[in-house]
């Protein structure tokens, strides 16, 4: 019996005039979000046959300077947590997160 399983993942852009993002909203119902509103949205997606990643960066023309730091950061650290799981490499994520420290820090995000 084949697993005809599927979920669904959307991300909403409103544009303005100059095709600039005003506002962004995303649904994963099978995660309990239907419409929530977001400022920015970073999509990676893997091209096996190209070997490369394919890439969506995208952020309203609202969002704040140091909000996004924060994004980022957040961001990066979520990525060496996923890393090591995907590689069973804590070596290489420890470094990761090192960096992300060190990211933090020049950034002053780090709460005293």
């Amino acid at each position: 019996m084949p697993n005809n399983l599927k979920s669904e993942i959307n991300i909403v852009v409103e544009l303005d005039e100059n095709r600039v993002p005003e506002k962004l909203s995303w649904t994963a119902r099978d995660g309990g979000v239907v419409n929530e509103p977001s400022k920015a949205v970073m999509l990676s997606v893997w091209d096996s046959r190209a070997q490369e990643s394919m890439r969506i960066d995208l952020w309203t023309k609202d969002m704040p300077v140091d909000e996004m730091k924060t994004f980022f950061h957040q961001t990066l650290v979520s990525m060496s947590d996923t890393f090591e799981r995907a590689t069973n490499d804590k070596k290489m994520a420890d470094t990761m997160k090192d960096f992300c420290d060190y990211f933090a820090e020049k950034l002053e995000l780090k709460k005293q």
